[in-house]
Order: C-alpha cells, then sequence, then structure tokens
C-alpha cells in the first residue's frame, strides 16, 4: 500500500510532534516564516481567481474554485516544508501520549505562530508594493478582510473549530500519504471544503486581513469601493487583532480536541506500545 493505516497516522503524528519540538529557534522562525507568506500565497491566488468568476459561473462554484486554489498553501508546507501553527495544534496526541511536554509543544506553538504572523504579513507588503493587483482583485481583497472583521465574535470561534477541524485532518492524513500524489490529493478536498464553506482560519487571516489594511490606504480602491463605511471602518489593527484572537482560540480547539485528542482516544493502546 502506498498510504499508512489510520494507527501508523497516529504514530506518525506523535513522531512528527517530537520532531517538532526538538528544532532550534531558528529553524521554528524560518519555517514558519515560510509557511506563513505559503498559505499568503494560496490566499492571493483565491482573490485573483475569484475576484469575477461568481458572475460566470455562480457563486457556490466560485467559492469552490476559490478554496481548490487556495489549497496551493497547504500544498507548499507539505511538500516544500514549513511549520504551520494550525497544523500544528494537534500535538496534544503527542502530549498525551507522554513523548512531548506540554512546555515544549507551547515553545513550538507560540514561535510558530508569530513566524507566521511575519510570513504572511511579509508577502503582503510585498505584494502591495509590487503593483500587480488589478482595481478589481483590490475590490475583492478589500471586501474579504472587511467581511471577517464583521464577524460576530461568538461566530469567529465556531468558524476557527469548523476550520481546523478540517485544516488539522488535511495534515493528519497527509501523515499518511507515501508519495507526493497523495499528499496534494489529502490535502486538496478538505482545504477547499474550509474555504467553500466559509470558515476562519487564523493564518490566512494574517495575510487576508493585512492586505486589506494596505489596500485601504489607496484613495483610488476606496474611490471604487461599494462597502458600507459602518463595516469599512472596523478594518483597522484593533480589527486585525478582534478577528485573529477568537479565530485562533478556535482553531486551536478544533485540531487539538477534534482530532489530536479523540484519535489519541482511539489508538491510546497502539500509542503506547511504540
Amino acid at each position: 500500500m502506498n498510504y499508512k493505516t489510520p494507527a501508523e497516522i497516529a504514530a506518525a503524528a506523535v513522531d512528527a510532534a517530537v520532531t517538532k519540538t526538538s528544532l532550534s529557534i531558528t529553524q521554528m522562525v524560518v519555517m514558519g516564516f515560510l509557511a506563513g507568506a505559503y498559505i499568503a500565497m494560496g490566499g492571493y491566488f483565491m482573490t485573483v481567481v475569484t475576484q469575477d468568476s461568481a458572475a460566470v459561473v455562480g457563486i457556490g462554484i466560485s467559492k469552490l474554485l476559490g478554496g481548490v486554489v487556495f489549497s496551493l498553501g497547504l500544498m507548499l508546507v507539505v511538500s516544500a516544508g514549513g511549520e504551520l501553527f494550525t497544523g500544528n495544534c494537534i500535538m496534544p496526541i503527542a502530549i498525551l501520549s507522554g513523548r512531548v511536554t506540554l512546555a515544549g509543544a507551547l515553545r513550538n506553538l507560540i514561535v510558530v505562530y508569530f513566524a507566521n504572523l511575519a510570513g504572511g504579513s511579509f508577502f503582503a507588503l510585498l505584494l502591495y508594493l509590487s503593483g500587480s493587483i488589478s482595481p478589481a482583485c483590490a475590490q475583492n481583497a478589500l471586501a474579504i478582510a472587511v467581511a471577517k472583521v464583521n464577524i460576530p465574535v461568538a461566530e469567529m470561534i465556531f468558524r476557527g473549530i469548523l476550520c481546523n477541524w478540517f485544516v488539522a485532518l488535511a495534515v493528519w492524513m497527509a501523515f499518511g500519504a507515501l508519495d507526493m500524489t497523495g499528499k496534494y490529493i489529502v490535502c486538496l478536498g478538505p482545504i477547499s471544503a474550509f474555504v467553500a464553506m466559509g470558515f476562519e482560519h487564523c493564518v490566512a487571516n494574517m495575510y487576508f486581513i493585512a492586505i486589506g489594511l494596505l489596500l485601504k490606504g489607496r484613495p483610488e480602491v476606496l474611490a471604487q469601493c461599494r462597502l458600507p463605511a459602518e463595516k469599512l471602518a472596523r478594518l483597522t489593527l484593533s480589527g486585525y487583532a478582534g478577528n485573529l484572537i477568537p479565530v485562533t482560540i478556535g482553531n486551536i480547539m478544533g485540531a487539538a480536541i477534534l482530532v489530536g485528542a479523540l484519535y489519541f482516544v482511539v489508538f491510546k493502546k497502539q500509542l503506547a506500545e511504540k
């Protein structure tokens, strides 16, 4: 077989957590920075594809197309290498197995989170300075950012839980794929699904809201903006933090509990034998 069984995936996830927590701070920072940039690449790809597709194929298919191309980000993380906060949130399976300490896991998650933020923000800045964002794409990017900062806080948390249940499953199944084609396939389904369904991913939002903030400062973009002024006014640095904090909480819960902890319960005996 060119894939691992679920029990073997659980063991691989634990081994991966051990490896991740043994990385140096420099390795975590660099690989976290790259992962944040890779997710941002997928985010911009999605923005370009969906800028006018709904008018041609309808909203549902447009969202599906956006999700499919957004999966580029996780494919790059999985294949090229990177440390992604949301994927690393399955590490509780290794904590519960006694292979990783809580302190070691928190060290990785905190460093990687801020490295992801730096990577996504850096890509957004490069993109903004490149002058390559078309007017229609700029309007789409601004609309996405404004929509995210106007979601009610409770909904952000629940959308974060739902999102990272899907993302963590994609990462989980990628541990089980033994070739690159298999890894791409298992990333594609869950990632395109969560995007099409409108769930919230903290690392993606690090880019989406950052580029929105930058574009908000361009008079020509605002001149063409058809967004309600009261909603646009919420696109600020405090609005940025007001999205990231609850979404991050939801993302942690989605992966740590619904994937990491539950699969530990299922495979506790097998993991104890390793």
